[in-house]
């Protein structure tokens, strides 16, 4: 009787593990990052006007929402009700991720903002070099004597409304238009010249497929449900098992 008594408890026991058993946090795929820049930072890409130079400030950088596109990035004030820029970036490796967000800017003369140039996701080997109008990429090679990426196409650099989807014209022009690395001189050259390629282990691991991840649309209930009943039948196994001992 005492083994009976036992049981709801048993079973109470395994209806909360079920219940309140930690479940896996989702990656933060569009990698939302917040930074706070100590002085004004240009930025590439289209912009509503005026904010193509952003003033010293707290700034949320995140990928276009789109499952599809990796490599749209936009800038929005600190609780992102704000898109200043939509700029397209070209990955970039590194040779060692670190822990922290790094973001990297052309130095420019004084009285000149500094100039956005890469930003890498903490934990990341692939980071994001920023892509400008062929024209300031010019004018930012000269000033820095490095190569910088630049879009050879036309692309209207202001928009009139707040870019919230991959599929917006805008950018599907940014994502098909020609990207190379334009030296001080005005040459243009590959981009191998300006952003670093993943050494082969590094791509052989990336061709690795993950195991797609079911969607989660069953309720947990089910499952609180069967560990209740594996509950119950070790404890009636154990009662058996004693009564037969005596």
């Amino acid at each position: 009787m005492t083994l009976l008594r036992a049981v709801p408890t048993v079973f109470c026991a395994a209806l909360m593990a079920a219940a309140f058993s930690p479940s896996a946090k989702a990656d933060e795929w569009n990698k939302k990052t917040v930074v706070t820049f100590s002085v004004a930072v240009e930025t590439p890409g289209v912009h509503i006007q005026g904010w193509a130079v952003l003033p010293a400030g707290t700034y949320v950088l995140r990928l276009l929402d789109s499952q599809s596109d990796r490599h749209i990035v936009q800038i929005f004030n600190q609780d992102e009700t704000v898109l200043y820029t939509t700029a397209l970036a070209i990955p970039n490796y590194r040779l060692r991720a670190t822990g922290k967000t790094v973001i990297t800017f052309s130095e420019r003369p004084a009285g000149e903002p500094e100039a956005l140039r890469a930003w890498f996701y903490p934990g990341d080997n692939f980071g994001q070099e920023f892509v400008y109008p062929k024209e300031k990429a010019l004018e930012l090679a000269k000033e820095t004597n490095t190569p910088v990426l630049a879009i050879t196409a036309e692309i209207a650099p202001e928009v009139t409304a707040p870019i919230v989807s991959a599929s917006e014209p805008t950018v599907l022009a940014l994502k098909q238009a020609p990207v190379v690395a334009v030296k001080p001189t005005g040459e243009e050259v590959q981009l191998a010249e300006v952003v670093s390629a993943p050494p082969q282990e590094a791509l052989v691991a990336q061709n690795v497929t993950p195991i797609p991840e079911l969607p989660k649309t069953a309720s947990p209930l089910p499952l609180i449900g069967l560990a209740g009943l594996l509950a119950l039948g070790a404890a009636f196994t154990l009662r058996f098992a004693g009564v037969r001992a005596q």
